[in-house]
């Protein structure tokens, strides 16, 4: 399915990469605190990751769109939806992810965008489940999918992509269906009980 989507929200422009997002990409791939739990990229290969996101939308219409806070900085990060590698024992499927720059954290934005992007999922693509993971210790993006509503599943995974004995290597799982998305936006609540924008 070929949506070709701008997503707007309050305060966030979800939107296909533009050349100039790479050199802030590089950087922020670059800050170990960004990289606390996921594996450093060089330079290059943080262009090749940005290349490789924006083939993704042209081909879908959706993937993990660059983030722009208009009046704010004209690049925050990423964050959306994508089909998950086929090496993870729980594909196929669609998973979500962010990752926002160290001067944008604390404001709301990751859960903000996040929850448009599920919107995206189950609304417009019409995808039955989205999934999003990440190392046991990160737990700022736990949070953020606690948030949105997503259920941790019981059972740890040992990411594929991250070599044995690598502390970054034992992973955890979070789910959403599109029922609970549909029960969740029927109900008085914004997902997970609480306003999106105490992320």
């Amino acid at each position: 399915m070929s949506l070709s989507l701008e997503v707007e929200t309050p305060r966030l422009v979800l939107r296909q990469w533009r050349a100039d997002d790479r050199k802030p990409f590089a950087e922020m791939n670059a800050d170990p605190r960004v990289t606390e739990f996921l594996l450093p990229l060089t330079a290059p290969e943080s262009d090749a990751l940005a290349g490789r996101l924006a083939a993704g939308i042209d081909e879908h219409g959706w993937g993990f769109w660059a983030v722009e806070a208009p009046g704010v900085a004209p690049f925050v990060g990423f964050v959306g939806i994508k089909p998950m590698p086929p090496v993870l024992p729980f594909a196929p499927g669609v998973e979500i992810g962010w990752r926002l720059g160290r001067p944008f954290w604390g404001r709301g934005y990751a859960s903000e965008a996040a929850l448009a992007a599920l919107r995206v999922g189950f609304e417009q693509v019409g995808l039955a489940e989205i999934v999003a993971f990440t190392a046991v210790g990160n737990l700022r993006s736990r949070a953020v999918m606690a948030r949105l509503g997503m259920r941790e599943d019981a059972d740890l995974f040992d990411h594929p992509a991250v070599s044995e004995g690598h502390p970054l290597r034992r992973h955890v799982l979070y789910r959403m269906g599109q029922a609970q998305w549909r029960d969740q936006k029927n109900g008085d609540a914004e997902p997970g009980g609480m306003p999106v924008a105490a992320a």
